[in-house]
């Protein structure tokens, strides 16, 4: 931003020190703050004739001040100054007036002159005088001239249209060669200075003979102009005189008179007989538009007398100046949230060429976020335009041009560099939203289960990147107890072993975070999935029996094929392939007499049993499909036995109940057929739903997820249904597989203990058994059986489950697949 204008003045050659005035009062700063804000004084000059004292506010002398020096013979001297303060950046402008002091003597360019003047001039001709030189200006410049008393002459002031004085002699009385062959006079130059200097110039005339008739001029000015950029030999003009008088009386030669400036004759050249007036030396308008010549021309007579003209050179300017671009401040770095408008540069450009020429405008390049404003006269503020980016372009160094209006244009070029510094605008990225990372159970502790990768465009402390864990707290179990996170390379090692049986899924949040102020952060979601291994043999959980033990079994005497001995049943924590079991009869005295259901477990008579059997050891192996593959036994002690227990009679029989027994078997009964209707027509509408939804048989749920039933499909490498429902989760749940079997007498448990309360049980069937087989006793609690827990990922719609025998399975998941 700019300020106001200061006008100081101040006499020239000051002592170093002397107080100029106050700038702080006149610009109306706070004396504070200036040793703060950095306020100092900016120049186009080399030296720095000013300075401003931070305690007092005052701006004093700190150079020589030689106003003839600075600006030379100008009528005023005005130094133009800048007063520059930082934070916020503000420029003011000042000018100081270098006043006059008499501090320069009048001097002639001789130490003495000669005039040779013919007797014969009459009274009335004007003979010009060498001309004296004062460097002030003003009243101090040269004011008068004063002749000595003499009897002959008398003096002339003339003032030329540069308002500088000389002094012109007239002759007032003929002179007498024979009578004064020589007269001496005393030429005084004076100026007005108080008290007044002075310089004298002793004037020795010599009276010559005769020589009647002078040159003339055929007129007394001439005019001219001439480009200043004209080449040595320009002709400019030609001044004319005539003479009338013969022979060498009336040849005329032509030279410059005098009392011309000094310098004229270093820049003009006269020929002696033409009179032609060229271009000698190197014109230049920005130093003297307007030469003012004087030219005599003398006879070459005796005693020659001469004729004077004056000659005006207007010298015409021409663009030969290219402008100057100075850069006096400079905001470097720049945030790069720097608001729109910030100040980033003051340049100022001078161009010493006049008029059009001398017009200059500045530019940027264009698609830069800058622009260039004028401020004060020659004056540009470089400010910001559009918003800054650090991370798309961290510098710049701007060209920039400065040109003027001339014909042809002349430009100069600076370049200004700009640095963008950083802000924490950009939060840690992550290359992945999410991770999904597979690790074998039973791994080692300390090995690496993955890398997260975060950047951050920013720089320094703003792009260092440091990870933490994020707990969430309603979660049961805590992420920390299983891995560890490097918070400098976002590594994450396990800390312990996995047990696919414990933990199959484990979800958490890692928080990548900057160090800016204030500092960005964001999370990524990494999903460790554990992969089971074939680490665990299967279970027999019925018939129970202790290690090494026999497990007695009964038959009834006279029993047929097919009869059911007992079921196998064993679970294996595994999941997938490794939890499959099957069964396998190893060992028996004849092999032939007793057949096991590879899949189910059954164990049955293969022929119809001999009386007189003796007691059969039977050898039960049960494998799991794992590789290697696990296994585990079983021992049965099949025996015929005496029928000493009460026979159960068959459902179909009818006998005569007592009255309360037979109110409660009608209730019983009741409820199990309702049980029984209830969950046929439910099949029935999910399987309806199935067949409609997709080929595959896949039916779909307001939640966005699905179930499919399908009715006694093979699947390549699972064992026969039998009839037997059974429940394959989808891979997303940690439910493995889950076998109820419809003619089992006892309990058939499918998994471990739930470990939640969003875990199914499965409970036993309540059907009756089969006619003519003995009742059994009922299943321990233990054999109660559950499924294995589902992980609460969201609130899932749930069915309800039904075997084809009426056994409820309990509430199921819609995304598990159903198959019969």
């Amino acid at each position: 931003s700019s300020g106001c204008k200061l006008w100081k003045k101040i006499l020239e050659e000051r002592e170093k020190g002397s107080v100029v005035g106050n700038v702080v009062r006149d610009l109306d700063l706070d004396l504070g703050s200036l040793s703060a804000r950095r306020l100092r004084v900016v120049s186009g000059a080399s030296r720095r004739f000013f300075e401003v004292n931070w305690e007092t506010g005052e701006m004093f002398v700190n150079d020589r001040l030689d106003r003839e020096e600075l600006c030379g013979t100008l009528p005023s001297c005005t130094i133009t100054l800048e007063l520059v303060v930082e934070r916020p950046l503000e420029l003011f402008s000042a000018e100081v007036v270098i006043q006059d002091i008499n501090d320069n003597n009048p001097s002639f360019p001789t130490r003495e002159m000669k005039l040779e003047i013919s007797e014969a001039m009459v009274p009335g001709t004007r003979f010009p005088l060498e001309i004296a030189h004062d460097p002030d200006v003003g009243s101090n410049s040269l004011q008068t001239y004063e002749l000595s008393r003499n009897e002959y002459f008398a003096l002339r002031v003339q003032t030329r249209e540069d308002s500088t004085k000389y002094a012109e002699l007239v002759l007032e009385r003929s002179l007498d060669r024979e009578r004064e062959p020589g007269v001496q006079l005393v030429l005084t130059a004076l100026d007005g200075g108080t008290p007044a200097r002075s310089a004298s110039l002793p004037i020795r005339i010599v009276v010559l003979d005769a020589n009647d008739n002078a040159p003339t001029f055929n007129q007394s000015l001439y005019r001219a102009r001439v480009l200043e950029d004209a080449p040595p030999g320009t002709r400019v003009v030609q001044v004319r005189a005539t003479d009338l008088d013969e022979g060498p009386n009336g040849e005329i030669i032509y030279s410059f008179s005098s009392h011309n400036r000094a310098g004229v004759r270093e820049l003009f050249s006269l020929d002696l007989v033409t009179g032609v007036l060229t271009v000698k030396g190197r014109l230049d308008f920005e130093d003297a538009k307007l030469h003012e010549i004087y030219i005599q021309a003398k006879d070459k007579g005796a005693n020659p007398e001469g004729a004077h003209c004056k000659v005006l050179v207007e010298v015409v300017d021409v663009n030969d100046n290219a402008p100057e671009i100075t850069v006096t401040s400079v905001y470097s770095p720049v945030p790069e949230d720097a608001p729109l408008g910030t100040v980033i540069a003051l340049l100022s450009v001078t161009d010493l060429d006049a008029g059009e020429n001398g017009l200059v405008t500045c530019e940027v390049p264009p698609g830069l976020p800058f622009s260039l404003i004028s401020s004060l006269k020659n004056y540009f503020t470089l400010k910001t335009s559009a918003v800054l980016d650090r991370e798309t372009v961290p510098e710049y160094n701007l060209s920039i041009t400065a040109r003027d209006a001339g014909t042809p244009s002349l430009s100069a070029l600076t370049t200004v560099r700009v640095q963008v510094s950083d802000i924490n605008d950009n939060p840690p990225q992550s290359s992945q939203s999410s991770y999904n990372v597979f690790v074998p159970e039973n791994n080692r502790p300390g090995d690496l289960l993955c890398s997260l990768a975060a950047s951050d465009p920013d720089s320094g402390l703003n792009a260092l990147i440091s990870y933490s864990l994020l707990e969430p707290r309603n979660r049961d179990v805590s992420a920390s107890s299983f891995i560890s996170l490097n918070p400098q390379t976002g590594a994450v090692h396990a800390t312990r072993s996995f047990d696919y049986e414990q933990t199959q899924t484990l979800q958490f949040e890692v928080q990548a975070r900057d160090r800016g102020n204030p500092p960005l952060s964001s999370t990524v979601t990494v999903r460790l999935f554990v992969l089971d291994l074939n680490d665990n043999a299967p279970a027999v959980l019925r018939p129970r029996a202790r290690p090494g033990s026999l497990c007695p079994q009964a038959l009834p005497p006279s029993v047929g094929a097919g009869h059911l001995v007992t079921k196998v049943t064993a679970v294996d924590l595994d999941s997938g392939y490794n939890a499959w079991v099957s069964y396998q009869l190893l060992e028996a005295p004849d092999p032939s007499l007793f057949a096991v259901s590879r899949y189910a477990g059954e164990v049955r008579t293969a022929v119809p049993i001999p009386a007189d059997l003796p007691p059969q050891k039977l050898v039960i192996v049960v494998k799991d499909s794992g590789s290697p593959p696990l296994s585990t036994s079983v021992t049965l002690l099949v025996s015929l036995e005496e029928d000493t227990h009460p026979v159960v009679p068959d459902l179909r029989e009818s006998s005569a109940p007592r009255e309360g027994e037979s109110r409660l078997t009608l209730y019983l009964a009741v409820s199990l057929v309702a049980i029984c209707f209830v969950s046929f027509g439910s099949f029935v509408a999910l399987i309806s739903k199935c067949l409609r939804g997709a080929a595959c048989g896949m039916t779909c749920f307001p939640a966005g997820t699905c179930a499919c039933l399908t009715r006694s499909r093979r699947r390549e490498g699972l064992p026969p249904s039998s009839g037997i429902l059974r429940i394959q989760l989808g891979s997303d749940d940690p439910i493995k597989f889950v076998d109820v079997g419809g003619h089992s007498h006892g309990c058939t448990p499918l998994a471990s203990a739930p470990t939640r309360s969003d875990s199914f049980m499965m409970v036993k069937s309540p059907s009756a058994p089969m006619a003519g087989e003995p009742v059994r006793p009922s299943c321990p609690p233990s054999d109660l059986l559950y499924g294995l827990e589902v992980r609460p990922l969201q609130a899932q719609p749930m069915l309800e489950g039904y075997s084809d025998a009426g056994m409820w399975l309990g509430h199921v998941p819609e995304n598990i697949l159903v198959s019969l």
